[in-house]
């Protein structure tokens, strides 16, 4: 698949870029983009929940009242699961949610979701460029030149940048990445991949073509 490379002006550079079928033309696997997803959205948690069990409660332990004769239900103590203020059953406790998902999966799952996005037409490939000074009015101007203004976007870098991604930080709808930290969730959650030219021969190299 061959895409024509943009300037930061919206304009056609005159040059094009290959995107590899083994990366952008696969057959899509759905459940592995399940898995990879879930895996990544179980590792966002914290797992700091926590309630009070009975034995945790501030409270007396003396018998409420006499075991039989009452009429009612027997009654042990004041800190009952069945009392106001009592210890809660089989409540939330800390844990830890992350599991292992295989290696090979995985880059299935970001394969997967890159081809969705090139099926689409959403993905866009414009030539490197820098910001000299950290601006957010700067990105949302080579944004809207590139059409991309009004969509989720996720941007892919060969390389960290600092004044790009501090010029894009302030806007909700914008994340910008490293290419070799793609993920999957980021590339399914975005609307539009916005990507640099050589940033496509790092997926490349991640994926080992």
């Amino acid at each position: 698949m061959e895409l024509a490379v943009l300037n930061i002006t919206g304009a056609e550079t005159g040059k094009k870029v290959t995107l590899d079928d083994a990366i952008f033309g696969i057959e899509p696997n759905d459940h592995a983009i399940y898995l990879d997803v879930k895996q990544y959205l179980a590792n966002q948690r914290q797992g700091t929940h926590k309630s009070k069990q009975r034995n945790e409660v501030a409270g007396s332990t003396r018998k409420l009242k006499k075991q039989k004769g009452t009429g009612g239900a027997r009654a042990g103590a004041i800190k009952s699961p069945v009392f106001v203020g009592g210890g809660r059953v089989f409540g939330p406790v800390p844990r830890d949610y992350s599991f292992k998902l295989n290696k090979k999966l995985k880059q299935l799952a970001r394969k997967s979701a890159l081809t969705y996005k090139a099926k689409n037409d959403a993905i866009t490939v414009v030539e490197d460029f820098n910001i000299d000074t950290p601006k957010t009015k700067t990105f949302i101007g080579i944004a809207d030149s590139l059409k991309l203004g009004d969509k989720k976007l996720l941007v892919i870098l060969p390389e960290p940048n600092y004044n790009v991604t501090l010029s894009s930080r302030n806007l909700q709808h914008v994340k910008v990445v490293v290419a070799s930290n793609v993920n999957t969730y980021d590339v399914m959650n975005a609307g539009s991949v916005l990507m640099t030219e050589n940033s496509v021969g790092v997926i490349n190299q991640m994926f080992g073509l």
